[in-house]
């Protein structure tokens, strides 16, 4: 046993230790994760439940809300010193302001406090005084999250799901010809190595782009100052068992398994540990644009995401988690004012087919789940048009870049969900019976009266869901 293993478990007990007497004497914490898959919108998200919370007269569906249990809230300094605060005022003056735009997305890990004064009502009313319970928002990249599910996996077999998953994308092309004229048994060539690296890394964000999920190894899209290091210069390859010491393939198995303990390991240990709600953020009408392979795409890194909340799944996470889990889980399909309200229930309907085998699994384990269709800041208004001799439901906005109002009609979702999810699971490459068009609103000017916060759609019933039951 290695002496710095010891301190750091150690450390890890007392400092378990500490939070738990913490808690109980101290007022009550309810710690949300926020993450999302490519160009969900997380930060769009925290800013506007904070604004929402804070002016709670469009929050109808959160309970605490509606019958004034919620006296106050504000902002307090986070518990964390060690992590940037997430900048709420920049943001929300992006937002809101005489020329509002989207902020930038979320790069790295950042935290913010929002303490709720909450007087209980009905009979609890004269028997509990006013208390105060502290909402912690953890915001991280979506891929961070993903990255959980290479922890119970070799560089082999992380390899082979890889190149396979991979194969019949263009977008993949460039890579995989590098690859194939690589011999993994040959010694060591550190250009080499580098090229694999930065060619597979290109790769991973020309997925993104194209609107795949699944872009594993996260820190590869998001290096920070970790750019440019051995534990990001490594690739999938096709290696037979038995590599021998000195060659490419053992040198790329080494730093894949570096970056599992040096990387995903740590993130886990000091922040996913210690979350009790987490709300998944997905651009579920961006895949549907991209295709049936996106879409299952999409499903697959679901179930990856919904198996890091399942301790037990590998001794890692048993060991870390020693008992804990999240309690809630929220699947959040995003954008839904880009579609006219009648289809909402269309779009909450793919969503929820969507996690279905994967929610089964974290539901068997306790955890609560939820999916639903919402638009964290409504950038559009409702119309009906004729169009054709028929009459169609349209959603009018700015358009994102050339400043145009239009009318924007994307194409009719089906009612059953198996229609986009059967040819995705087989592999199609277009949709047959559709065409899903996409469109990027810029966010309107806005008029807020006082104790109003941004327009949404069901972000009331998202924070219901989420931190409702401890209020």
């Amino acid at each position: 046993m290695i002496i710095g293993d010891i301190a750091d478990g150690l450390g890890r007990s007392i400092g378990g230790l500490g939070a738990t007497v913490t808690g109980a004497f101290s007022d009550p914490v309810i710690r949300l994760g926020v993450t999302g898959l490519s160009r969900a919108g997380k930060t769009v998200f925290i800013t506007s439940l904070v604004a929402n919370l804070m002016n709670r007269a469009r929050m109808p569906q959160l309970v605490a809300a509606a019958n004034g249990a919620i006296r106050t809230v504000y902002l307090q300094p986070q518990p964390n010193d060690t992590l940037p605060r997430f900048d709420y005022e920049r943001h929300l003056a992006d937002l809101t302001g005489p020329a509002p735009h989207w902020p930038d997305s979320t790069r790295a890990i950042s935290e913010l406090r929002l303490s709720l004064k909450v007087q209980p009502t009905g009979l609890m009313a004269g028997l509990r005084g006013e208390r105060t319970v502290h909402l912690d928002i953890v915001d991280y990249p979506g891929e961070w999250l993903l990255d959980l599910s290479l922890l119970d996996k070799g560089y082999r077999e992380w390899s082979r799901e890889t190149l396979a998953r991979i194969a019949s994308r263009p977008l993949a092309a460039d890579y995989l010809a590098e690859a194939a004229a690589t011999d993994p048994a040959s010694p060591l060539d550190e250009p080499v190595a580098q090229r694999l690296a930065q060619r597979f890394t290109s790769y991973l964000n020309a997925a993104r782009e194209a609107g795949f999920s699944d872009c594993t190894p996260g820190r590869f899209l998001l290096p920070g100052d970790l750019a440019g290091s051995p534990v990001l210069t490594f690739a999938p390859l096709e290696t037979a068992d038995g590599a021998a010491r000195g060659s490419l393939a053992r040198e790329m198995e080494r730093r894949y398994e570096a970056y599992k303990r040096q990387v995903v390991r740590p993130f886990f240990r000091d922040h996913f540990a210690r979350i009790d709600r987490q709300v998944v953020l997905v651009d579920a009408l961006g895949a549907i644009h991209a295709g049936p392979q996106a879409v299952e795409d999409m499903r697959l890194a679901m179930a990856d995401i919904l198996g890091a909340f399942r301790p037990g799944r590998n001794a890692f996470l048993s060991q870390l988690l020693r008992g804990r889990r999240v309690e809630k889980i929220l699947f959040a399909a995003t954008k839904a004012d880009h579609l006219h309200h009648t289809q909402h229930g269309r779009l909450a309907a793919i969503m929820q087919a969507l996690v279905s085998e994967a929610k089964r699994r974290a539901d068997y384990s306790g955890a609560e789940t939820a999916a639903m269709a919402i638009a964290s800041l409504r950038a559009t208004t409702e119309d009906t048009i004729e169009h054709q001799g028929a009459t169609l439901d349209v959603v009018r906005g700015q358009l994102l870049g050339s400043g145009k109002r239009a009318a924007f009609h994307p194409g009719d979702l089906p009612e059953d969900p198996m229609h986009l999810l059967v040819p995705a699971r087989d592999g199609a490459e277009t949709w047959l019976d559709g065409d899903y068009s996409v469109m990027t609103f810029a966010p309107q000017p806005l008029t807020l009266k006082p104790g109003e916060g941004p327009p949404h759609i069901r972000l009331d019933r998202a924070a219901q869901f989420l931190i409702g039951d401890r209020l």
